[in-house]
């Protein structure tokens, strides 16, 4: 790739920028329920005179009423939970809650979302994106009643109650003990918005609700594959969660625990699903799985993410005011809510991120704007890069030609003290230092592109605007491009062919036989790596595991490689003359070079250790 500057004297940087890119590949209606089991007053009322137990819904058992008090009691707490017909909160069925994104339908039983779907976007295969269906979600309340159950609200029936005004839309879902006394699920939905509010508070069950048990809130969600490549899309799911103000950390798989959280994130690569709180819950448990080992069988489901969040109780009752958020995994939409939740989109950490989000993303919404495709927009802002990038390369260049034309005296050097190690690190340093050339020099520009490297590595697959684009063959600049499918599947590289990845393969070969073909000619040193086999290094893996990435940063990294070979042969025809070149290196060694005091006193140690030596040799 046009960072990997390679000749004899920068093979670091070679080194340093291969593994990184070796590091960064290697790192997405229910069924009908059975009819609750019904106790009716008068079954009740049967069995005042002998004691009895009341099989419930969720297999927890109380005792029966001894005197008509405790019966008018049990009536009314059973009643309140969604057992008696006798209320209308005991009743199936869904509300509906919806603006133009967003459809929801809120199910009277457990008062949770059974049905998410966003009205604006479709799957690889045109089927509309639901983040809830089928019971691939739930969120239940698991708390304490003071006569010793424990009731888990997914079992039990909510009463609905919508209202609208302006294109606002508030459903309260009340869990009734009476009209004064209930557990109530709201949700407030307003136009245009992937967020809406929600809240979860008590009314009057102070003395319903068992104070010493803390109730416990659990969220679990099963995400759907919405990409050609579940596998490429599993690699960018993943839960994330904020606490402590401010701070913020990710789960790909496992477990973890963190304190003080503000919201939780489970992220499908390219939508998510979030539970925002004002209050931040003191302790929370996350817990990933991953659903896809065989992505020829496991093609439905990319990760199980669940959350266990205990509830604190303020006098007795409940009161949380929070937000759902389900929509896209969009780095603006998000950035907009001005709550931190851009830090979901994954762009890199520090510098890297910093790059993405003051300068790749404006400015490539900004070439959005303004051409008629995302395609182009992409060839544009790499034009730029690399523009912008060409003095590095001008630097690289000339380092690696200055070391070209001391390379016959370098091989003097070695040659004449080929028994004497020492000496020939001393002769070498003095030549570098006299002629004002350095290794280091080839290096360092490479280094100072890594940045860039990295944060465009993490642009393009996170940037949501390139989700179902098309340009020239590829249909997804989000995805991979197909010009073939294969009949069978080859490890690594999959069981299709895309153009894209091979044409940037073959601009990063010819690259680096510009970089290291004369490099080769001369003799190989003693234990520096095989050059030959690191020219064909680089190809390799763009051409392998490149193949299932993005067709964005395929056309990125080949766009980027013509250009800087384009930049190279400008350099090195119409800008540098190597003739001038050695002309000044003849006569800067002929000037006395004042040394830094790095220098002075790096050979000033090799000195002292040669004179160590020579008393060893006596």
């Amino acid at each position: 790739m046009e960072e990997k500057k390679i000749d004899i004297q920068s093979i670091i940087g070679f080194i340093l920028i291969g593994g990184i890119l070796l590091w960064m590949l290697y790192n997405n209606t229910p069924e009908e329920t059975p009819a609750e089991e019904v106790t009716t007053t008068e079954q009740l009322q049967d069995n005042t005179a002998q004691e009895s137990q009341i099989q419930e819904s969720n297999d927890i058992s109380r005792p029966a009423a001894n005197d008509s008090t405790a019966l008018a009691d049990a009536q009314r707490r059973l009643g309140a939970f969604g057992f008696s017909e006798t209320l209308p909160s005991a009743k199936g069925g869904t509300t509906t809650i919806s603006n133009d994104v967003l459809e929801l339908k809120v199910s009277n039983k457990g008062g949770y979302i059974e049905e998410a779907r966003l009205k604006n976007f479709k799957t690889f295969d045109s089927i509309p994106v639901y983040l809830i269906k089928d019971g691939n979600a739930s969120l239940n309340l698991t708390f304490s009643t003071t006569d010793g159950r424990t009731l888990n609200t997914e079992n039990l029936f909510f009463e609905p109650e919508l209202t609208k005004n302006n294109g606002n839309q508030v459903l309260s879902m009340k869990l009734k003990v009476s009209d004064n006394e209930y557990l109530e699920y709201r949700y407030a939905v307003r136009p245009g918005e992937y967020m809406l509010d929600f809240s979860i508070r008590s009314q009057g069950l102070t003395g319903v609700l068992n104070s010493a048990q803390t109730p416990v809130l659990d969220w679990k969600l099963k995400g759907y594959r919405h990409a050609k490549s579940i596998s490429y899309e599993n690699r960018y799911t993943d839960l994330i969660y904020e606490y402590d103000g401010g701070d913020d950390d990710n789960l790909t798989s496992g477990d973890d625990e963190e304190e003080n959280v503000s919201y939780i994130a489970y992220r499908q690569h390219f939508f998510t699903s979030i539970l925002l709180t004002d209050t931040p819950f003191k302790s929370s448990k996350f817990e990933v799985e991953n659903l896809v080992e065989d992505e020829e069988i496991d093609t439905v489901f990319t990760k199980t993410f669940a959350s266990t969040i205990p509830l604190d109780l303020k006098a007795g009752e409940l009161n949380y005011d929070m937000n759902w958020y389900y929509g896209p995994s969009d780095y603006k939409i998000l950035n907009d809510y001005d709550r931190n939740l851009d830090e979901i989109i994954p762009l890199g950490w520090g510098i890297f991120g910093w790059i993405n989000k003051y300068l790749f993303i404006p400015f490539f919404a900004f070439l959005a704007g303004v051409l008629p495709s995302y395609g182009l927009a992409i060839i544009a802002m790499t034009i730029v890069v690399r523009i912008v990038l060409s003095p590095v390369t001008y630097k690289s260049y000339l380092s690696q030609a200055k070391m070209k034309i001391l390379r016959p005296e370098i091989n003097e050097i070695n040659e004449k003290y080929k028994d004497n190690a020492m000496k020939k690190q001393q002769e070498t340093m003095k030549l570098y230092s006299k002629a004002g050339a350095s290794p280091m020099s080839g290096c360092l520009p490479a280094l100072m592109q890594i940045p860039v490297f990295y944060a465009l590595f993490q642009f393009f697959p996170s940037a949501f605007q390139l989700r179902q684009k098309s340009f020239l063959w590829a249909d997804d600049l989000s995805s991979y491009d197909t010009i073939a499918e294969l009949p069978f599947t080859i490890p690594f590289y999959g069981d299709h062919v895309s153009l894209f990845p091979i044409l940037a393969s073959v601009a990063i070969f010819i690259y680096m036989m510009m970089t290291t073909g004369q490099s080769m000619q001369a003799n190989q040193q003693p234990g520096m790596p095989n050059m030959k086999f690191l020219m064909y290094l680089s190809p390799l893996i763009m051409l392998i595991f490149f193949n299932n990435y993005a067709s964005g940063l395929s056309l990125y990294y080949f766009t980027s490689n013509l250009i800087t070979i384009g930049i190279m042969l400008v350099i090195k025809y119409a800008i540098i003359d190597e003739d001038k070149i050695h002309a000044k290196i003849q006569e800067n060694k002929k000037k006395p070079k004042k040394q830094n005091r790095f220098t002075k006193k790096f050979q000033d140690m090799m000195e002292q250790a040669e004179q160590q030596q020579k008393k060893q040799k006596r």
